[in-house]
């Protein structure tokens, strides 16, 4: 990085074994450097964004509430369209005529035509 980096911790002391508190410019510069940084971050994070998202609870309550049905309803579809991909699957199995496995499935077939 830069040579504060290659300094040890206890630069800013002097020889006399008191703390120094002026900075030269390059540490000016370097900690100016870190602040921007730390900004820039935040801003890509939208950090003020989600804490004001926070503070309001009926929204939060709210955004939650459609995302667990809108979860709930992809739950549904997709084992759904599963479960009918396999049915489709072992009813074509049942045509084979399959010693045991075919009894099972028709079996099965039954109890799902059944009123």
């Amino acid at each position: 990085m830069t040579d504060l980096d290659e300094k040890d911790k206890s630069t800013l002391i002097s020889s006399t074994g008191e703390e120094d508190n002026t900075l030269r410019p390059q540490e000016w510069s370097y900690i100016r450097h870190q602040i921007t940084s730390l900004a820039e971050t935040l801003e890509k994070m939208r950090l003020a964004e989600y804490i004001a998202y926070l503070n309001r609870p009926g929204r939060l309550l709210w955004y939650n509430f459609l995302v667990g049905l809108v979860r709930g309803l992809g739950t549904a579809l997709g084992a759904g369209f599963l479960a009918g991909i396999a049915y489709f699957l072992l009813k074509r199995i049942v045509i084979l005529n399959l010693p045991v496995i075919g009894g099972l499935i028709a079996e099965l077939s039954k109890y799902v035509h059944q009123p």
